[in-house]
Parts: structure tokens; C-alpha cells; sequence
């Protein structure tokens, strides 16, 4: 359960500054499309290396998904906030 946990959280924080990054690009654009995808291979070998089942993959997608947003709306707060 720990290590389900930690790739959770590994996952959401590995999330973030991807989302940030994909909120300041062209929605569908070459780059919006990398930083999306990037994070997956990491994930991916985290959660096979620690041993985290193939079950809680439809998790993993979703807290990434969350921290992808997160990270953009956190982008988008940013720049109100300073302009």
C-alpha cells in the first residue's frame, strides 16, 4: 500500500511542471502533445519497479491527468495574479 501511495504522489508532483508547461503552448500543438506524454515512460517504469499491479493503472492515468490540470491552472492563476 506504501508503495501505491508514493507512486501516486510521484506521479501527481512528476505532473505539475508538465501541466504548467502544456498550459503556455497551443492546445494540439508538437509540444502540447510531448509534454502531455512525457511523464507516461517514467510512471510507467516507477510503478513496474516497485511493483505497483497493472490494476491501479486507470488510477495513475487519472492523478496524472489531475496533475497536468492542476499544473496549467496553476499557470493560468500565476499570470492573473501578475497581470
Amino acid at each position: 500500500m506504501e508503495k501505491l501511495i508514493f507512486v501516486i504522489v510521484v506521479t501527481f508532483v512528476l505532473n505539475l511542471p508538465f501541466g504548467w508547461l502544456r498550459g503556455g503552448v497551443e492546445k494540439f500543438s508538437k509540444q502540447w502533445f510531448l509534454y502531455v506524454h512525457i511523464p507516461i515512460p517514467f510512471i510507467i517504469a516507477m510503478r513496474i519497479a516497485l511493483g505497483v499491479p497493472w490494476k491501479f493503472a486507470p488510477l495513475l492515468v487519472v492523478i496524472a491527468v489531475l496533475g497536468q490540470f492542476v499544473g496549467g491552472r496553476l499557470r493560468r492563476q500565476m499570470f492573473v495574479m501578475e497581470g
